[in-house]
């Protein structure tokens, strides 16, 4: 029984480490579509979403098997309900790259824009979502509380974005409508941000039964 156990274990790691792939593509797609004013890249992160949402569905199916079947407790205990915890913030990723990709299309034809900030906040977000799922499958504390405190860095370039684009409005480099496009953007980056902090802070609760914020 426990070898069945922690084959399927074994078999959600995988599972996690697979739809997180997804969530960092769906990130790498909607920000070649935003950098590249590409409409195929854009349609291609929305579709991604639909991917996304299929493996939260196969993992809370796997989860819910493991926990009615096998009955786990303590630590076992923790690693799946903290599993079921973090879809729900990838799938959630999932839907924001989508979001910013639609916001991309939606801007296709405007006069290109220096995007200031923002690809730095998508690089640092999509190793953000990375180095979580890494922390949860190798219980990594250190990388989970890493991940934890790289959240300010986002916070800090959402507010540098933020006065940006409140500078160009005023001098007249860019029209309001533009930069609320691109603001709202930004903000979609600060929150998948938020979401990998969020994952990472299960981590450390499926390891030391605590949650990050106790």
């Amino acid at each position: 029984m426990r070898n069945k156990f922690d084959a399927q274990l074994v078999r959600l790691n995988d599972m996690l480490i697979e739809m997180g792939a997804l969530v960092e593509k769906s990130i790498s797609l909607a920000t070649g579509a935003l950098e590249k004013q590409d409409t195929a890249l854009a349609r291609q992160a929305i579709a991604f979403d639909e991917e996304i949402d299929q493996m939260e569905k196969e993992i809370e199916a796997l989860c819910l098997k493991l926990l009615l079947q096998q009955q786990p407790v303590a630590t076992d205990l923790r690693v799946v309900s903290s599993a079921l915890k973090m879809i729900t913030d990838m799938e959630r990723i999932g839907d924001q790259a989508a979001d910013i990709s639609e916001i991309t299309l939606m801007m296709t034809g405007s006069p290109y824009v220096k995007l200031e900030h923002i690809p730095q906040m998508a690089e640092a977000t999509a190793r953000m979502v990375t180095q979580s799922i890494d922390a949860f499958v190798n219980k990594d504390l250190k990388l989970a509380r890493s991940v934890i405190k790289s959240d300010d860095l986002v916070d800090e370039l959402f507010i540098a974005v933020r006065k940006d684009w409140a500078q160009h409005v005023r001098d007249g480099s860019i029209d309001e409508e533009r930069a609320a496009d691109l603001l709202m953007i930004a903000k979609y980056f600060e929150r998948i941000g938020d979401h990998a902090a969020n994952i990472a802070e299960w981590v450390i609760f499926s390891i030391t039964g605590k949650h990050a914020k106790e």
